[in-house]
């Protein structure tokens, strides 16, 4: 849909005069919608868990009771573990760094989404190494960001720039 046709529909939904709405993940931040009760997601081990808990919250911003039905037809153990994980945490961080320990970090540059723990000795989510590698990094590089094998490296993936955090 145009933008202009999204406004329209999410104005209907919002002002109570559609009662159904039916979108793609598009709905996952910015929708605010206090008479939204209930979110059907399908096929929800296709998502990260993080933006399952960002879809959740699309629902319960009024004073209704909401819910949050994940539907999979998978019967992968680890999928279900994944999925189950939704019912005990309410904090953002702390599902992304569980579907991190559960499914990998994917490809950063590529298309994959999940994927093999590449390290042999680190773990992604060991922030405490991560901090003290950064550190020594900068020691080696103080001006990182702007070092030109770091820009020319960027330039050959078509990146702008690495966030220094």
């Amino acid at each position: 849909m145009k933008a202009k046709d999204k406004g329209e529909v999410l104005t209907k939904f919002r002002d109570g005069k559609i009662d159904i709405l039916v979108a793609t993940p598009v709905v996952e931040v910015g929708i605010d919608v206090p008479n939204a009760t209930i979110i059907v997601i399908e096929a929800s081990e296709r998502f990260g868990l993080a933006q399952l808990h960002q879809l959740r919250g699309r629902v319960g911003r009024g004073d209704k009771q909401s819910y949050c039905l994940l539907f999979t037809e998978s019967k992968n153990l680890q999928t279900l573990e994944r999925l189950k994980a939704m019912e005990k945490h309410n904090v953002g961080s702390e599902l992304a760094e569980l579907d991190l320990r559960l499914r990998g970090p994917g490809e950063i540059y590529g298309t994959m989404q999940h994927g093999r723990k590449m390290l042999k000795i680190a773990s992604f989510s060991d922030f405490e190494l991560i901090k003290k590698v950064r550190k020594e990094a900068e020691k080696i590089f103080p001006n990182l960001k702007t070092h030109p094998r770091l820009i020319e490296k960027l330039a050959t993936i078509n990146l702008k720039q690495v966030s220094p955090d």
